[in-house]
């Protein structure tokens, strides 16, 4: 069972993924936001396995309830679903560490997909997204050299973040502990200068670390 919480101002928006949702035996809704306070309040309190965020919301928007969330549970699965396709939104939203960037035109169909998708640690983007940032990764990068190289067990562990694994995927398939992934993804982090996981997948498919498939 996939347990979702979603968050967005409009309440016609609200009970369409909640009639959306009852029609899937394995997704959950578990609770409704209305503002990015009350979203950042229930992902804390609920912890659930994937938090569909609007953007464009009062008190707090998305982008900003993303980061506080991100902050305070590094591991949680967030999906943008909004009306905004311009880049000032959508690479703020992918750098605070959205997983997934759906436009509310799409089919619900694909919101669905996208759930399962964000929920099993893989990028899910609207194509017209996903031509954004792949046009991103094409341009030369702009961030400073690492002051020292990557070790070749960093350079494992960043291509298995890249693949979406959480920390404890990647211990369980290097044999190691949580403790010790944590370690090299911090070090990871600091030699590149990039902020969090989303930014160090998006490095790894830029330099070709990783495939972008």
């Amino acid at each position: 069972m996939i347990r979702v919480l979603h968050a967005d101002d409009h309440a016609i928006v609200r009970e369409g993924v909640r009639a959306l949702l009852l029609t899937e035996p394995n997704i959950e809704l578990v609770a409704s936001a209305v503002d990015g306070n009350e979203a950042i309040q229930l992902a804390l309190t609920l912890q659930p396995d994937v938090i569909v965020m609007d953007l464009q919301m009062p008190r707090k928007g998305g982008i900003e309830a993303i980061q506080d969330i991100k902050a305070a549970l590094p591991e949680a699965r967030i999906l943008v679903v909004t009306s905004f396709a311009e880049d000032e939104k959508v690479f703020p939203a992918i750098k605070a560490g959205a997983l997934g960037y759906l436009l509310k035109d799409s089919a619900p169909q694909d919101l669905l997909q996208a759930i399962h998708d964000v929920y099993a640690g893989r990028l899910s983007l609207h194509p017209a997204i996903a031509s954004k940032v792949v046009q991103e990764l094409q341009r030369p990068a702009n961030q400073p050299a690492a002051a020292e190289p990557l070790t070749t067990r960093e350079l494992e562990i960043l291509r298995l973040v890249a693949q979406g694994l959480t920390n404890q995927d990647i211990a369980e398939k290097l044999t190691v502990s949580e403790r010790t992934v944590r370690t090299h993804v911090s070090n990871i982090l600091s030699k590149l200068h990039l902020a969090n996981r989303t930014q160090a997948a998006l490095y790894a498919l830029r330099e070709g670390i990783a495939p972008l498939e």
